[in-house]
């Protein structure tokens, strides 16, 4: 049901039904609409602030825009300055209170010790990253939203591929929230530009509702893969060219995974695709496993994401396979000076 919504919201959905649907959907999307505008007014009422710079990292749109890994981005390198920050996140999907949830799970492990709060109530979790971490820097991971929260610095990614769908709220098309609330960004961050031609129209879009946002290119720099037994030893990024694989991936954007994987010159022979953040179970993936083998696969490539949700336990599903994991890293392309320097400029007073 989630992804015949989303396929209608994406108009992907073709067709008599589909038609009514949608019409009855775009009813419930001005409804939903009026409700965002309303708690954004009385949000903005009342804004909670904090003794901390606050960093808010998020999209005005579902699906993967590539927003956790500018958090990653941003948290390595204001680490690497000395910054004692934090991040806070929901968690989304996560199993029970005792779990993570995948994206901070992965954030966690890529960035060390640097502290990962997973709260739903950020005002909460920003006051025990203060207390517990004197923190002077807390990044709101998917924060966009957080509307009631006092911002230093709003950064907003942007799917170069697919930035708006068809302009609609939710539940109709993709939108969280207006198109008019871009003017509230500091910074655009356009993601997986390498991947389409269609920037300047894009970016005429983002002048006009937010002339003085600075707008960044950036793409996804795979720089290599790892064996999800042995993660830290990376496999240089061409170790796969020429060969034919299968991809299985659980995120938002599945579309950009594979034309990635593409890219680096490796054939896909099976593209086995799940919802966003979905759990495997050790059922789905012995039988995942046994479709690779019918089609003759040795190889299995997965995203660091859903490696996260990989229990250790079903590693043993794929002894006769090889389970690679694409690593990847965020590259500014384009006004990368001009994006750290409106960055640092947040402790220069």
């Amino acid at each position: 049901m989630k992804e015949y919504l989303y396929n209608l919201a994406t108009d992907k959905s073709k067709g008599f039904l589909a038609s009514g649907l949608k019409f009855i959907l775009l009813l419930f999307s001005f409804v939903y609409g009026l409700i965002i505008r309303i708690l954004i007014f009385i949000s903005s009422l009342d804004l909670k602030r904090f003794d901390v710079r606050v960093i808010s990292i998020g999209n005005i749109t579902v699906g993967g825009t590539g927003k956790t890994s500018l958090v990653e981005f941003i948290s390595f390198h204001l680490k690497k300055r000395g910054r004692r920050l934090v991040i806070l996140t929901r968690g989304y999907k996560r199993k029970g209170a005792d779990s993570m949830g995948d994206e901070p799970r992965m954030l966690s492990k890529n960035l060390g010790d640097l502290p990962v709060i997973v709260d739903k109530n950020r005002e909460r979790g920003a006051k025990r990253a203060i207390r517990e971490y004197n923190s002077d820097t807390v990044i709101l991971d998917d924060g966009m939203q957080q509307w009631h929260i006092r911002k230093d610095l709003e950064i907003v990614t942007i799917d170069a591929l697919n930035p708006f769908g068809n302009r609609q709220m939710l539940p109709r098309g993709i939108l969280r929230q207006p198109l008019s609330y871009l003017k509230k960004a500091d910074i655009f961050v356009l993601t997986k530009t390498n991947l389409t031609n269609n920037l300047n129209e894009l970016i005429s879009v983002l002048n006009k509702y937010n002339p003085k946002a600075l707008v960044v290119e950036s793409i996804h720099h795979p720089i290599g893969f790892y064996d999800i037994r042995k993660p830290q030893e990376l496999f240089n990024v061409d170790c796969l060219k020429g060969k034919e694989v299968a991809l299985l991936s659980g995120i938002g954007d599945p579309d950009s995974f594979s034309k990635l994987i593409l890219s680096l010159g490796i054939r896909v022979g099976l593209d086995l695709r799940f919802s966003d953040h979905h759990n495997y179970t050790l059922g789905e993936l012995k039988v995942i496993a046994g479709k690779v083998k019918e089609n003759g696969l040795k190889v299995v490539v997965t995203t660091e994401k859903d490696a996260a949700r990989f229990l250790s336990e079903s590693f043993s599903i794929f002894d006769d396979l090889q389970l690679l994991v694409l690593r990847i890293e965020l590259k500014i392309v384009k006004n990368e000076e001009l994006f750290f320097g409106r960055l640092f400029r947040l402790y220069s007073f």
